[in-house]
């Protein structure tokens, strides 16, 4: 595999349709995991995805082969996200950091519901507090980082992640009675 991807990267430096179409194939599903992260829904996910992979082929030549690839092109999926929905003039940042003030973060409520739950709540969530959770739990920015990218105060990715976190708790509490009545 990993020889197999080295020479696909070779053919698109080269600008290869035939290697460009294989590292399609080969990242369509990891790249759509992590844009419908991010956006509405599958289409919106497809289009962010095809933007990522345009950004990918036309900047192979900065991807430093020493390195993975996959954490390269995650954080061009990521950012390709981050611009879409800034386009879409659906990222709104809100709150500040007092109104989390009384948020507990204590219970590990999360720990009891499985994956594809988890995602499609995520997704439930407002655009701000979805992309600060997405951004910190499951890609592992830190806060400074997502200050800069999204253009926010880093009070307000923490406040963001905090209020996400709780909304989620709320959430998961209502779905776990309700499987439990």
């Amino acid at each position: 595999m990993e020889e197999n991807l080295h020479h696909i990267l070779k053919g698109c430096k080269k600008r290869n349709r035939n290697s460009q179409q294989e590292l399609y194939k080969l990242f369509y599903a990891y790249g759509m995991s992590i844009g419908i992260r991010y956006v509405k829904n599958e289409d919106e996910a497809i289009h962010v995805l095809n933007d990522s992979f345009m950004k990918a082929f036309t900047r192979i030549g900065k991807y430093d082969p020493q390195y993975d690839f996959k954490p390269w092109f995650r954080k061009i999926v990521v950012n390709t996200s981050i611009d879409y929905m800034k386009k879409q003039k659906r990222l709104q940042m809100k709150s500040q950091i007092e109104d989390a003030k009384n948020i507990s973060d204590r219970e590990d409520i999360l720990s009891r519901i499985g994956y594809k739950e988890l995602i499609n709540l995520v997704q439930s969530l407002s655009t701000a507090y979805r992309t600060v959770f997405n951004m910190y739990v499951i890609d592992g920015y830190k806060h400074h980082e997502i200050a800069k990218t999204l253009n926010i105060s880093v009070g307000t990715s923490k406040s963001n992640l905090s209020k996400a976190r709780a909304h989620l708790r709320d959430m998961i509490t209502k779905q776990l009675k309700l499987q439990h009545a």
